[in-house]
């Protein structure tokens, strides 16, 4: 009896341990922000927000005068709004009684997370047009740093349809540097080397993430003084303009997470760790989840190819249909460039008679997506519906067609009623939006008057988010699918929004080095996007690994390629939820040499999981490396499996992290993918 006593005693005395060290496991992941973090966003945000005089984070020039001259001597209302839990909003409103000109700048604090973020709008509430406005700064703040260290700033390259797209760097600031950052004159707000609107900046002891909202022409400046001041300022890059009598305009959306310590990459897992809590959309009050993808014609036929992958063991959730499904014979792009041909937003007829709703609803039953591709901006063929119903929406001189303008009313109203009717009419569940071309940038600067330089892009900017909104308000259950040519437009009111299925168009084999490339661009856009999605047409394991992400997919389903495919699904769906909801940690130093290794892991404490994916190139000798995980629990036995071999060890995390874990990859090029769970959770689970 004693004995028995003992037994219940011992048995709930450890059930009542796993549940405590569940439970800090699970607050630990929920936010991963110290209380010194959290008082560094609160000194901050009083400082410069809460005041009544506060010091403003933005600024711009009125008649040639400082904003921060002018807003003391104007009308001012304050304003407090508890949003949610976690949420409270600032608002602070300025009016020029003389010319009707009112500033309102909008802030939110978070009290989960070390973070505040703000946009400031410009309204003529007059009757005759403003003043000019000038050179308007979303942000504009100084940092001073101590005297023990630098200024360090972080970051990756944009999308660049090249291996080195999303390539890390790290700036040292020293006295009297400057360097400015923003897309190559394209519109696309992640295009080029220099136009990654992410940044983290690290100073002695503590650090701020930074992040520009703006899917359009942005610029920002990190600015030295000879002491140990920095400026920092951000904002659509060219502004020059009056207000006519009710127009209003707004600054790119700006965030700032504030972190502590020494380590860059525990502060990017607070990013990620915040992404997931309040940016990834959100379905039924869940995040978007990882997806698998096929390429589908959409066409009733296509079922018996959906069946294929079904009856192999592949079941996709997504069945993806691109583009060319509009009429496309009549405009100037021929052959296979003939999808460019847009602005005629009717499914061809002749080639899908009853539309894509038979399919639809076929796929739907198999509880599978549709998704459907857009490009609504471009107006490719000049004799398309839009071209000759509808001139006068048309803004001239893109480098492939027109452009819609989503900053006039009636275009906007009649895009949103449109698609919307598509949408309900053909069941689509995913809406791909695509911009390709050389971006929207030159038919905006076209558009504007001398006295009126950036107003065409601000409003049609307020347009385009207006459009995803209305979408998503009017549907809500879809989703949508960010691409311009790939990853260019990933900024942080996009991903407010979306998510990028497709995260370059550096994905095709006959690309030069676009395995090690897609390696080092999953190592590099990791610290920013936790949701990241591509494609991949190789089906040898080293190279089709090479593309596991959230969103995974692969070209036509043959005989000779079905093994590698079920293969590859299957892994990929078993690892895909730690990539997307885990932190991320790299064990290796980037590098696209081919005579080195590259390694990562994703590590899921709440779950008691993890990964690592490690690479071994085509030039590389050494056959094994000795990879040493991070922030697993010291005390906690862990079962650590290589997904190649049938067996699976015990080992503590003290170990794993000290002793580190030996990876052979015997093969060159080769791949291993180790996977690992708390054994604590196993044996509870079970």
């Amino acid at each position: 009896m004693k004995r028995v006593l003992l037994i219940k005693i011992v048995l709930y005395f450890n059930i009542v341990i796993f549940i405590i060290t569940l439970f800090s496991c699970q607050k630990k992941s929920e936010t991963l922000a110290t209380s010194g973090e959290m008082k560094l966003k609160s000194k901050w945000v009083q400082k410069h927000i809460k005041n009544d005089n506060p010091l403003l984070p933005f600024s711009f020039l009125y008649d040639g005068k400082a904003s921060s001259e002018l807003l003391n001597g104007w009308q001012k209302k304050q304003e407090k709004i508890k949003i949610d839990k976690n949420r409270t909003q600032y608002i602070h409103k300025w009016t020029d009684t003389e010319t009707g000109l009112e500033v309102c700048c909008i802030a939110v604090e978070y009290s989960d997370f070390p973070v505040v973020e703000w946009t400031v709008n410009l309204k003529n509430t007059g009757v005759n047009k403003t003043l000019i406005i000038k050179d308007i700064q979303g942000l504009d703040v100084n940092f001073r740093r101590g005297n023990e260290g630098e200024f360090i700033l972080h970051g990756i390259k944009g999308d660049i349809c090249a291996e080195e797209s999303y390539e890390p760097y790290q700036l040292t600031l020293a006295p009297d540097f400057k360097k400015t950052f923003s897309p190559p004159s394209t519109g696309k707000s992640c295009d080029g080397s220099d136009g990654w609107p992410y940044y983290n900046l690290q100073m002695p002891g503590n650090g701020v993430i930074i992040a520009v909202g703006w899917p359009g022409q942005w610029a920002s400046s990190f600015m030295r003084d000879k002491s140990n001041g920095l400026t920092i300022k951000a904002g659509q890059e060219l502004t020059n303009l009056y207000l006519k009598p009710g127009e209003e305009i707004r600054t790119p959306l700006i965030l700032m997470l504030f972190w502590e310590g020494k380590e860059m990459v525990a502060a990017q897992n607070l990013w990620r760790r915040y992404y997931l809590a309040h940016i990834i959309p959100q379905i039924n009050g869940k995040p978007l989840q990882p997806v698998t993808q096929i390429q589908v014609s959409g066409a009733i036929e296509d079922t018996s190819y959906v069946n294929a992958f079904l009856k192999a063991g592949i079941k996709p959730d997504i069945c993806w249909r691109d583009a060319n499904w509009y009429p496309i014979d009549k405009g100037p792009y021929k052959g296979i460039h003939a999808w460019l041909n847009t602005g005629t937003w009717e499914i061809d007829s002749m080639r899908y008679p009853d539309g894509f709703k038979p399919f639809s609803d076929w796929i739907h039953k198999k509880d599978i997506k549709f998704l459907l591709w857009f490009e609504p901006e471009r107006v490719g063929d000049p004799d398309s519906w839009l071209g000759i119903n509808h001139p006068e929406w048309l803004l001239p001189g893109s480098s492939h067609g027109a452009l819609l303008n989503e900053g006039n009313p009636e275009a906007l109203e009649w895009l949103i009623n449109h698609v919307d009717s598509m949408i309900k009419s053909q069941g689509i569940d995913w809406y791909r939006e695509d911009m390709n071309g050389r971006g929207p940038l030159p038919a905006w600067c076209k558009n504007d008057d001398d006295e009126r330089q950036g107003i065409t892009e601000n409003l049609y900017i307020q347009g385009h988010l207006a459009y995803w909104d209305q979408l998503q308000s009017r549907n809500p259950h879809l989703r949508i699918d960010a691409c311009a040519s790939g990853g260019r437009r990933n900024d942080l009111e996009t991903m407010r929004r979306a998510v990028p299925l497709l995260r370059s168009d550096f994905q095709w084999p006959y690309m030069e080095k676009v395995v090690a490339g897609n390696q080092g661009q999953t190592y590099g856009l990791s610290f920013w996007l936790p949701f990241q999605g591509t494609g991949t047409y190789l089906y040898d394991s080293y190279s089709f690994r090479s593309f596991y992400m959230a969103g995974f997919g692969m070209g036509l389903l043959t005989p000779e390629n079905t093994s590698a495919q079920q293969q590859a699904y299957t892994e990929c769906r078993k690892i895909a939820p730690d990539i997307l909801f885990g932190d991320y940690y790299p064990l290796l130093p980037y590098s696209l040499q081919p005579d080195k290794w590259i390694a990562w892991q994703f590590n899921r404490p709440d779950q008691g999981t993890g990964i690592i994916q490690a690479f071994r190139r085509d030039s590389c000798d050494e056959s094994v490396k000795i990879l040493y995980f991070k922030n697993l629990f010291t005390n906690v036995q862990y079962e650590v499996t290589n997904m190649d071999e049938d067996d699976f060890t015990i080992i503590s995390g003290k170990q794993l992290m000290e002793k580190g874990w030996r990876v052979e990859i015997k093969e060159k090029p080769g791949a291993a993918i180790i996977i690992y769970r708390n054994t604590t959770k196993i044996k509870h689970e079970k």
